[in-house]
């Protein structure tokens, strides 16, 4: 695919923004067991392969949140008020 051809081809959501950055803000890693789902009012629900990974992203939530901030503000796409995590598989 050439690169400007996807240009401007994903939804203008929030999610699709969280999801498109989230391997980046996360870390391959993490990204690997777990993902944005759904957004509502600013709470991005993200699933889970387990309770463990729900639990110890639980402790990272601000820092993740923050990462993501950073970058949806950079591009300007907003800003989400927090990280939900829930097991989704």
């Amino acid at each position: 695919v050439l690169p400007g051809a996807m240009r401007g081809a994903e939804p203008a959501t929030l999610l699709a923004r969280v999801q498109a950055l989230w391997p980046g803000a996360a870390g391959a890693a993490v990204a690997a067991g777990a993902g944005p789902l759904a957004e509502r009012d600013g709470v991005v629900t993200v699933g889970c392969e387990s309770a463990v990974w729900a639990n110890e992203l639980e402790l990272l939530g601000s820092e993740l949140t923050a990462r993501l901030n950073a970058s949806l503000e950079a591009s300007g796409a907003g800003r989400i008020e927090r990280l939900r995590f829930v097991v989704a598989g």
